[in-house]
């Protein structure tokens, strides 16, 4: 069987995220992402959530997920659905997340290469401002989710370290007082580029996002269980193995289009 791209783009977040949080959308923001707001719709009976946490890997890629669906297993069996999402072009990191979170093609919000820029364009954090709701990120310094959605009027947490991203992000669940909290986490993506994508190296960070996720569900299950909550694992695209052992991604090509979002629902107890 050939390969084939995916069908649902990552540009459906924004639109499907600000309509469950009660949010307005901006009027240039892809459609919903419709097996997403089916699963909403089933485990919210209002079919909106007053709080929502995503956790953005960078770098997991679709295949890995198929090759290694083992490593997988507490993570989908802590959500509901595992979709299979299609990137943008090109597929590096701050083109996908400004799509991700614009809800727009690249040459709409303007990021079309590996530069970290501003973003001037409407972002989902600019929504819920405008809705009076209270977004933070959450990254690592220097990383593009780190740059290209400052200059609004949130919290911005911004650490040396994935271990206190990840810290962070608990401290930040437990003081309960953000409607939409994004965590991002490079390091899988980091070794991958040095090391290639199913190196010893990488897997290991692979495993340590998957594991994080699974705490943070938990977590969150825990400190959020009077909310009506939507959770997920999104990264940003996907990598491939280049000559000299050493990962890559930012090509037109399956691999590095093709990633998988995990995304889970509670009502409120």
């Amino acid at each position: 069987m050939p390969d084939f791209y995916n069908s649902i783009p990552i540009t459906t977040t924004a639109r499907t995220i600000c309509e469950t949080i009660g949010a307005p959308c901006e009027d240039a923001f892809d459609k919903v992402n419709p097996v997403l707001k089916a699963l909403i719709n089933k485990k919210l009976p209002s079919g909106k959530a007053d709080r929502v946490v995503l956790y953005n890997p960078d770098a997991v890629a679709l295949w890995l997920y198929k090759k290694y669906t083992f490593l997988f297993t507490d993570a989908v069996l802590e959500s509901d659905v595992a979709l299979p999402m299609l990137s943008v072009m090109p597929s590096v990191t701050p083109v996908c997340f400004a799509s991700m979170y614009t809800g727009v093609m690249p040459e709409i919000h303007g990021i079309k290469s590996y530069t970290k820029p501003v973003l001037k364009t409407m972002t989902i954090f600019d929504m819920l401002i405008k809705g009076g709701k209270k977004p933070v990120i959450i990254s690592t310094e220097g990383d593009s989710i780190s740059k290209i959605f400052l200059e609004r009027d949130m919290d911005y947490f911004i650490y040396e370290t994935e271990e206190e991203v990840n810290k962070k992000a608990f401290e930040v669940i437990a003081e309960d007082k953000y409607d939409l909290v994004v965590i991002y986490n490079g390091n899988y993506d980091g070794t991958m580029h040095k090391f290639g994508p199913e190196s010893k190296e990488a897997m290991t960070e692979l495993k340590k996002n998957l594991e994080y996720y699974v705490e943070l569900v938990k977590y969150v299950k825990e400190k959020w269980a009077h909310h009506n909550v939507v959770y997920g694992f999104l990264p940003d695209h996907g990598c491939h193995e280049v000559d000299g052992d050493c990962g890559a991604h930012g090509l037109d090509m399956t691999d590095d289009m093709n990633i998988i979002h995990l995304y889970g629902a509670f009502s409120a107890k």
